[in-house]
């Protein structure tokens, strides 16, 4: 209620912004339990922080009347899409308001002749494609869960299709962005290159809300292919699948999708997703094109995986099959986790080059075989980028304790190999120490940079770093 203090210092709405805020919105400003807790949470191991309410936009003029309200009020704004992050990128933690997105879902503009369209950021990625079929268009980044497209642009997404077709920060052309100062900016035109100042859409892209509320989205599209083929192959060892990942890339083959998954995955997955797949080390592969150019692109990857100890390809070659593959896949993460009651995951996200990448991920097993924890490996191999999936007892502390420093290690691991401690989750609350450890002084001029675009630090604070 307003007046009523808050844990750990936070600022109480004030009754007069309260007020404000119902005549402004009505039953779109909530600030009951249940609302509360759906918006205090993410797919994370991270505790709950729940917002003190939250306000559904419709519209850009919705944002920017709410931005004014609370900037007058210093009260903070956590922009909010479908609460899937993995670094508590979208939690609270100062209090203030949290901000849903997900009702501004419309598809503004399809601009089929120049391969792009317009959209607002709580559309979301598998509907987007529904709307795009019939006119043979297709938005590929595919980060696995149904992300909303704001959400997705806002902590630079990538996924499976990744290693083909990029990630978030070459799929948006333009943002319309609402400032912390209540002002509203376009970053770019259509056009499909500009010299034209400074790159305030890659800024955007990325920054995880802190910079300013993304209320349209301007993406590249591609054309559906001729030929999409599917196919599972297992391998004898793990690094067997890797090297033939690896040698795919590096013989130009223009894999679309290719994803690991170790013995244990394979066996979470075949539990979760009702499947018969060899329990051994697998990839997932897609390929796009002609009918020639699958072809010749499967002849080369089948050669080169059986030099590998890689099994005959099993193909699912029916959009149906590839549709059961794929969730198959997206599913891993649930899988993993459900092969212990009550559990809780810990999904890790570290990015190498490719040629460190079969290194790396022998080296994270070596850890894994010794650890009491539960775990399994997966990922967007053909990038670079994979997982350590833990399944954690929330009930012994001590295994927290043991994969915060097995994470530790893993992310030492990946920086020594000039990788990255985050593919594709972003820093959010859980990797602020490792994003100082990864570019050290370049933090201050990102800070700096925070300072002089939201001076009052309302904008998601106390995600990316401190001030």
């Amino acid at each position: 209620m307003a007046g009523t203090e808050h844990p750990g210092g936070r600022k109480p709405l004030p009754a007069n912004l309260v007020g404000a805020l119902e005549g402004r919105f009505g039953d779109r400003f909530q600030r009951g339990q249940a609302v509360l807790g759906q918006h205090g949470s993410s797919e994370s191991h991270f505790a709950p922080v729940l917002p003190d309410a939250v306000v559904f936009a419709h519209s850009t003029d919705d944002v920017v009347a709410l931005v004014t309200l609370c900037s007058a009020a210093d009260i903070p704004i956590v922009p909010f899409g479908a609460g899937t992050s993995i670094e508590g990128n979208a939690l609270a933690v100062n209090g203030g308001i949290s901000l849903d997105m997900s009702q501004m879902d419309k598809v503004i503009a399809v601009n089929a002749e120049d391969f792009d369209c317009v959209v607002q950021p709580g559309v979301r990625r598998e509907e987007l494609n529904v709307h795009l079929r019939d006119q043979g268009l297709f938005f590929p980044i595919d980060p696995g869960a149904n992300a909303t497209i704001g959400g997705m642009a806002s902590t630079r997404a990538s996924g499976t299709n990744a290693v083909r077709y990029g990630t978030m920060k070459d799929a948006v052309l333009s943002l319309q962005i609402v400032t912390p100062q209540g002002k509203v900016i376009r970053t770019a035109r259509r056009a499909r290159k500009s010299a034209a100042g400074y790159d305030l859409t890659r800024l955007y892209v990325g920054s995880e809300g802190t910079l300013g509320i993304i209320t349209e989205v301007t993406l590249r599209l591609h054309p559906v292919p001729d030929t999409i083929s599917a196919a599972v192959c297992s391998f004898d060892t793990l690094g067997g699948a890797v090297d033939t990942v690896v040698q795919s890339i590096q013989c130009a083959v223009p894999l679309a999708r290719v994803e690991i998954l170790d013995t244990k995955q394979m066996i979470a997955v075949n539990r979760w997703s009702k499947l018969d797949y060899p329990e051994a080390p697998t990839l997932f592969f897609e390929f796009h094109g002609s009918p020639a150019n699958v072809a010749e692109q499967v002849e080369t990857v089948k050669a080169l995986a059986e030099s590998n100890g890689g099994s005959a390809f099993n193909w699912s070659n029916l959009p149906e099959e590839r549709t059961k593959l794929w969730r198959a896949r997206h599913e891993a993460y649930y899988a993993a986790v459900n092969m212990r009651a009550g559990a809780i995951g810990w999904a890790t996200d570290v990015c190498v080059p490719i040629s460190r990448l079969a290194e790396c991920i022998a080296e994270t097993h070596v850890d894994l075989d010794k650890s009491s924890v539960p775990a399994t490996i997966l990922g967007h191999v053909g990038d670079g980028n994979f997982h350590v999936i833990f399944s954690i007892d929330p009930d012994v502390p001590d295994e927290m304790a043991e994969v915060e420093a097995i994470n530790a290690r893993l992310v030492e691991r990946a920086l020594a190999m000039d990788g990255t401690c985050t593919g594709e989750h972003g820093i959010g609350i859980g990797k602020q120490a490792w994003l100082v450890a990864e570019l050290g002084d370049a933090v201050e001029q990102m800070r700096m940079i925070k300072r002089a675009l939201d001076p009052q630090n309302l904008f998601n604070p106390g995600k990316i770093f401190t001030l």
